[in-house]
């Protein structure tokens, strides 16, 4: 079975974080929820997210640069980032998210629909791309294994060109290991 979407709620605040897992009820993600920038680097470290919603104003470390760190490392570099936070709309600030990787900026109070909306297309995205990730998978080893058994009828043919008084019994041995992919 495919693995799960996950999304990463990052918020200082416990009620925004609890706000946010209903917002995304229904939707076919699992909401992981963190309290700090430093919390979110370290889940980084161990799970894979579809999508990033991250409170852009924290303590010690801020928004921005926990996208920084994001951005920064290979494994999470691509994961899309939505900041969320509740200054009043600033254009610096909102720059300021683009510039360092955001695929958005939504001020609070948001409209719930429309959070899910964005969510639901980076999670249709990311299931999507974890699908041709295992035909490519699929097709890797479709192609190894059709390598092997060209190898063997070649060397099957090669015996019986050699001719000698076992080729026969030779080149069907190798047919036959063949035809049970060994």
């Amino acid at each position: 079975m495919a693995e799960r979407a996950k999304a990463l709620l990052v918020d200082d605040r416990r009620d925004n974080l609890m706000a946010l897992e209903a917002i995304l009820q229904g939707l076919p993600v699992q909401a992981v929820a963190v309290e700090s920038g430093e919390a979110a680097l370290k889940q980084l470290l161990v799970d894979d997210f579809a999508v990033i919603l991250l409170d852009a104003q924290m303590p010690n470390m801020d928004g921005f640069e926990t996208a920084g760190h994001i951005k920064r490392r290979e494994r999470t570099r691509h994961v899309p980032i939505l900041f969320l936070t509740a200054a009043d709309r600033d254009a610096q600030l909102a720059l300021r998210g683009y510039a360092v990787g955001a695929v958005d900026y939504l001020t609070k109070p948001f409209d719930p629909w429309v959070l899910r909306a964005k969510v639901s297309i980076f999670v249709e995205l990311w299931t999507k791309n974890q699908m041709l990730k295992a035909q490519a998978e699929a097709t890797r080893e479709r192609d190894a294994q059709w390598a092997r058994l060209t190898e063997l009828v070649d060397e099957a043919a090669r015996v019986l060109r050699s001719g000698g008084a076992d080729a026969a019994a030779d080149a069907l041995d190798l047919l036959e290991k063949a035809r049970w992919g060994q």
